[in-house]
């Protein structure tokens, strides 16, 4: 292996912060035959405070019905739903919602607001780095499920877009 493959060329690497730059991504990694180069940065947001701790939303029990007299069937019940509600955009990941890009700045999207492929609908804190969620799909937001700096699961909906 030639030692010109081994050394890495500075103006590469700036051409690659570049690319981060203009594409507005966090990341990006190329790799040449035995050498791999990854350039990262992290977007500043704003001054959001840290995520908080994660605390578990209260369950809600329902009273059980009366049981069935002996020989006799249970009452048949109501069918679950079977899935998120159609428009559902859920969370690519595990962390903190935030629904503007700062502490007091107007919100991503609003209900009733029509929204275009891939327009931000919020960002999400994941491990000191801020992911912007794009929209799916063009529509009209519906619905919005979280709150500001609210913990969210992976899959938990988001937005739903009509």
């Amino acid at each position: 292996m030639s030692e010109e493959d081994q050394t890495v060329d500075p103006t590469f690497v700036r051409e690659l912060a570049s690319i981060l730059n203009e594409t507005d991504l966090t990341e990006i990694e190329i790799e040449r035959g035995s050498l791999r180069v990854r350039v990262s940065r992290q977007k500043e947001m704003g001054g959001y405070p840290p995520a908080m701790a994660y605390m578990q939303a209260p369950q809600q029990y329902l009273p059980a019905g009366p049981a069935p007299a002996p020989g006799q069937a249970p009452a048949p019940q109501l069918a679950a739903p079977t899935g998120p509600e159609p428009g559902t955009v859920p969370s690519p990941m595990v962390g903190t919602v935030y629904l503007s890009p700062a502490p007091g700045a107007r919100s991503f999207v609003e209900v009733g607001q029509e929204v275009t492929e891939g327009e931000t609908l919020l960002i999400i804190e994941a491990m000191k780095t801020m992911n912007q969620i794009p929209a799916p799909r063009s529509g009209k937001v519906a619905r919005i499920c979280v709150e500001n700096a609210q913990p969210v699961e992976y899959g938990e909906a988001l937005v739903v877009i009509a």
